[in-house]
């Protein structure tokens, strides 16, 4: 890391290393490693085209989950810089974290969860995990990107205990009550600035909800304030600009701050200092409680909007739709996907339709239900 020394309980190199040993890179560090295998890896391409609130073709300057992934990246490298920890693993987390998401957003996920309900379940947190560790093919010597602990500890955010025990040592954590790096601690909070932000900006854009609303909510209406009171005649497209961005600086300053507090009071010395205390990436109390509110503004007025949940419909269709039909029927599946076993069916289905981007699944529905395509 340039002209910036790691503090102790910084991750400086990967203690656990890869599943399958290479030779050391040169002249970039191991996760430097990781994060350009994530970004040339076929699953980062197709998050380009993957939803995060608005379906691709509703609009060119929405998010997806590529360019989510992108700010996530941004904020966290700041961060990480800040406390002096690891940039290069906080960078190869945040930008694999969606790699297993579903087309369609969150509905896409909920829907093949409904499906997978009889067969273990579907949880894109795991299944990026995956996309890394087993399906994409690229390496001679290994399925997957072999990609170090850290980073794929980082990428797990959540699990079940009952998936922990099938996971092998990036699982001990759930099982141990430990916590992750600092590094993945903070890609985790990173994402949920990144994307309550940009929901606010992409609503606004989109004409579902309206500064007139958000104007409820105290942490929008404080910046609010703010910027017309320093530009009373400033465009309305500025204004929003100019109160998300500041939105985003208080948080991320609120995040350090806290965090900073947290490492004097837990004094971890060490990696596994970090993993024994409680969290240490944090807000404040006060900014959690603005966060909150924040959230539950965007699920009531934006991701239950009507216009919102149609889509939210049409997505459950659609992949339950696909799900149904090449579970029944696997000989439909590309040959590449096709189970080698009976008991990997319903797995081998869900990693087909988890994999597809939203155009792809739409066309893949028409293809298969509508009679007058080929």
């Amino acid at each position: 890391m340039p002209d910036l020394q790691l503090a102790p309980y910084a991750v400086s190199i990967s203690a656990h290393g890869r599943k399958y040993a290479e030779p050391a890179p040169q002249g970039r560090s191991e996760f430097q490693r990781d994060r350009d295998r994530i970004i040339h890896s076929g699953a980062f391409r197709r998050l380009e085209y993957k939803t995060q609130v608005f379906v691709n073709h509703e609009g060119d300057l929405f998010r997806t989950r590529l360019t989510h992934s992108i700010e996530v990246a941004q904020i966290a490298r700041s961060i990480a810089r800040r406390l002096r920890l690891n940039e290069d693993l906080v960078e190869a987390v945040s930008l694999a974290h969606d790699l297993g998401h579903t087309p369609f957003g969150h509905a896409g996920q909920d829907a093949l969860n409904a499906c997978m309900k009889d067969h273990g379940g579907f949880e894109h947190n795991l299944q990026s995990l995956r996309v890394v560790d087993v399906l994409e093919e690229r390496y001679a010597a290994f399925d997957g990107l072999n990609l170090c602990f850290e980073t794929r500890e980082g990428i797990l955010k959540h699990c079940s205990p009952e998936h922990a025990t099938q996971l092998g040592e990036v699982g001990e954590r759930f099982l141990k009550n430990l916590r992750p790096s600092l590094e993945a601690q903070i890609a985790n909070l990173a994402d949920e600035i990144a994307y309550n932000n940009h929901d606010v900006d992409d609503g606004l854009r989109s004409g579902l909800v309206t500064l007139e609303q958000l104007s409820s909510v105290r942490l929008f209406a404080r910046h609010l304030e703010e910027v017309r009171a320093s530009y009373p005649d400033l465009a309305e497209r500025r204004v929003v600009h100019e109160t998300v961005r500041r939105m985003i600086n208080t948080l991320v300053t609120d995040l350090i701050a806290q965090t900073e507090q947290n490492i004097r009071k837990y004094a971890p010395q060490n990696v596994e200092d970090v993993r024994a205390a409680p969290p240490i990436v944090a807000f404040s109390a006060e900014m959690h409680e603005l966060n909150r509110e924040l959230k539950a503004f965007l699920r009531t007025h934006l991701y239950r909007h009507y216009k919102v949940m149609r889509m939210t419909a049409k997505a459950r269709r659609i992949i339950g739709d696909l799900f149904n039909v090449f579970y029944e029927d696997p000989r439909l599946l590309p040959h590449q996907f096709n189970p080698a076993a009976e008991s990997e069916r319903s797995r081998a289905v869900a990693d087909y339709i988890a994999g597809m981007t939203d155009r792809y699944a739409i066309r893949e529905h028409r293809r298969i239900f509508a009679i007058e395509e080929i």
